[in-house]
């Protein structure tokens, strides 16, 4: 199973992912975690044991901690976890910035996620 924590301040990102995903959700292939801001994403991955996380996408442009910030604090406790940024802008600046704290990946919005899917085994296969 991969489990997977989605980090967005929008709460129609939720329903979105499990809707497009429902298939691996119910295969059991995927399992989804949410939290609506970085602050709330950090508090709960303090609470996991090791491995219980797979993957984080998350959302680079958020109130308070914004992605990018998010993605170094989880480098510094977590050095081996992949991370996806996710951007509704294709900025050069936030996709080199995301690359160079370390990101496995940068996703653009709309997400395509057939796409997605297949970048997420990709990464997990390793």
């Amino acid at each position: 199973m991969i489990k997977i924590f989605v980090v967005d301040d929008e709460p129609d990102v939720e329903l979105m992912f499990r809707q497009k995903f429902r298939y691996e959700i119910k295969t059991g292939e995927f399992s989804l975690m949410f939290a609506l801001s970085a602050e709330r994403a950090l508090s709960y991955m303090s609470t996991l044991e090791p491995f219980d996380l797979i993957l984080v996408l998350s959302d680079i442009n958020m109130p308070g901690m914004n992605g990018l910030e998010l993605l170094k604090r989880i480098r510094s406790m977590y050095p081996d976890l992949t991370v996806f940024m996710i951007s509704a802008y294709g900025d050069p600046h936030n996709q080199d910035e995301a690359s160079r704290l370390g990101a496995s990946d940068f996703i653009t919005k709309p997400v395509d996620f057939p796409s997605l899917k297949q970048r997420i085994l990709n990464s997990t296969s390793r």
